[in-house]
């Protein structure tokens, strides 16, 4: 079937929860832009990737709808490029070129302000 998903990530032993666009997750996107932060939930095992297409805007981020609590093993479902890259430490951001590769970004993502929204 095809909402099936594969155990791709059998090695991991940090904690497999993820945030993730629905422009990914409903829309099919590619993972354009993904980055790691320090884990801000103690409500779930919070890994610290955050992953997007790369086209959302404030506003479609700023509106929670469109972002889901997944299990890293399902976003490696949606994209395999990104197994690969997991085990980076937090800080770490990552951007697909203009050839399709994800490659590393130098500079920090700063804007946690996203996911610390009081609910």
């Amino acid at each position: 079937a095809e909402d099936e998903l594969y155990p791709l990530l059998t090695d991991w032993e940090e904690p497999d929860g993820c945030i993730a666009s629905d422009r990914i997750t409903i829309d099919g996107c590619q993972i354009g832009y993904m980055y790691r932060e320090e884990p801000l939930s103690e409500e779930f095992a919070d890994s610290g990737w955050r992953f997007f297409a790369g086209d959302e805007d404030d506003e479609y981020l700023n509106d929670p709808q469109n972002l889901g609590i997944y299990s890293l093993n399902t976003l490696c479902n949606y994209d395999r490029d990104i197994i690969a890259l997991l085990h980076a430490p937090y800080g770490t951001t990552y951007k697909r070129d203009a050839n399709g590769a994800l490659q590393l970004l130098e500079e920090k993502h700063s804007d946690s302000a996203l996911w610390s929204k009081e609910k």
